[in-house]
């Protein structure tokens, strides 16, 4: 009798494939380990894919599909159609061809037009019945990337926070990075810090206390609609913590002038160990570069009876230090400023230049006594800085008096 329940089951599956064909839905199925019995199952619909697309990428994702009995499937077969009901069956290519075992694939490159997706279900050799077609979905074709945004950042910062402010936001002067997108149709950009370091940068302000001295390099990618990225836009800032200090300060005496004496065309020079912010020093000269005042009586170089020699200006209130001179040049007040162009080399007014890292101050005519001649060549000047003088990333110069080395007037 076994024999024939067994043989009834052959004969069922037999008739029951050759009328669904080689992928029906319908099937036998095994409810006991000796096979003496058997009952139906079949595979459900597919569930409606949902999809969505970037540039000429269609994403589609699904809900997991299950026999009647409970069974799960083994994977699924993605298509595509040009209308929302009928027309020509498209297989899914690339990552969606054949078999898929997930629940989401990613269709690239799909050609120009509306499609809506569908899934069919499959179990071995049986399948399901294809699923409603999803909404449908419209890959962009555009492939032009936009052009690369336009990073702006300041050439120089210390310590302060340096934050990306949107187009049209306002900022402190050299304290912000802004960040603005030139491609047009662009609709989000990615955001880098390399160099002292690497990661995100948000609109939040970026710290760079974090960062050690150096050049930071702040890149920016755009993307516009259709999921084009362009090229990077880049800028750099140069970060500077450590404070500027006096590295010399020297004495000369002009060419052919009395060795040890104080007069017209001595000079004296301050050297810092970085570029001094112009603007520190006097409000009406510039961050960076250089500056000279010169001419009838604009500058006046003063030396005290106890040898500490100062400027001062004409239309700036000079926030520069003193000099002492480390020797007993003259035991009264002496004062040269001069004017006129003396004998055609050496002019008679004082001057003062500073450039970059160094200020030169040149005297003028002035008393003609009150000077004694100091015989010793080994003099060691001291220049003691005024306060607020700083560099051009804002790192303070210690006011404290730095000696420089042997010289004289």
């Amino acid at each position: 009798m076994g024999g024939w329940n067994r043989l009834l089951v052959v004969a069922l599956g037999i008739l029951l494939v050759s009328w669904s064909g080689p992928a029906a839905s319908a099937f036998w199925s095994s409810v006991s380990s000796n096979g003496a019995a058997a009952k139906s199952d079949s595979l459900a619909q597919g569930s409606k894919p949902s999809t969505s697309a970037t540039g000429t990428n269609v994403s589609i994702t699904w809900a997991a599909s299950t026999t009647a009995a409970g069974r799960a499937v083994t994977g699924y077969s993605i298509a595509r159609y040009g209308s929302a009901t009928g027309g020509t069956r498209v297989p899914a290519t690339g990552a969606c061809a054949g078999t898929v075992t997930s629940l989401a694939c990613v269709e690239a490159n799909v050609p120009a037009g509306t499609w809506y997706y569908a899934v069919t279900p499959m179990l071995a050799l049986w399948q399901g019945q294809e699923s409603a077609r999803s909404a449908g979905t419209t890959p962009v074709t555009d492939t032009m990337p936009p052009a690369a945004p336009t990073v702006t950042a300041p050439a120089l910062v210390n310590s302060l926070n340096v934050g990306n402010v949107p187009v049209g936001g306002t900022a402190e002067a050299n304290s912000t990075v802004t960040l603005t997108v030139s491609g047009a149709g662009a609709s989000s950009f990615s955001q880098t810090i390399i160099a002292n370091s690497a990661g995100g940068w948000t609109a939040a302000p970026v710290d760079v206390s974090r960062f050690t001295d150096g050049t930071i390099t702040f890149s920016a990618k755009a993307t516009d609609a259709a999921g084009n990225t362009g090229g990077a836009g880049t800028a750099t800032s140069k970060k500077k913590s450590t404070p500027p200090t006096v590295a010399n300060v020297e004495l000369a005496n002009v060419a052919g002038g009395v060795a040890g004496k104080i007069e017209k065309g001595d000079t004296v020079t301050i050297t810092f160990s970085d570029v001094i912010n112009g603007k520190t020093v006097c409000n009406t000269w510039p961050v960076t570069g250089s500056f000279t005042v010169n001419g009838n009586n604009q500058v006046t170089v003063n030396v005290s009876p106890n040898n500490v020699l100062s400027v001062s200006l004409t239309g700036c209130a000079l926030n520069l230090g003193s000099v002492n001179l480390g020797a007993g040049y003259t035991s009264t007040a002496l004062s040269f400023s001069g004017s006129g162009n003396g004998n055609g080399t050496t002019p008679n007014f004082s001057s003062m230049t500073w450039s970059g890292n160094r200020v030169v101050i040149t005297l003028g005519s002035g008393v003609s006594g009150g000077n004694t001649v100091q015989s010793d060549p080994a003099v060691f000047a001291s220049f003691t800085p005024a306060g607020n003088i700083t560099d051009t990333a804002g790192n303070p110069l210690s006011t404290a008096a730095v000696t420089g080395t042997a010289s004289r007037f």
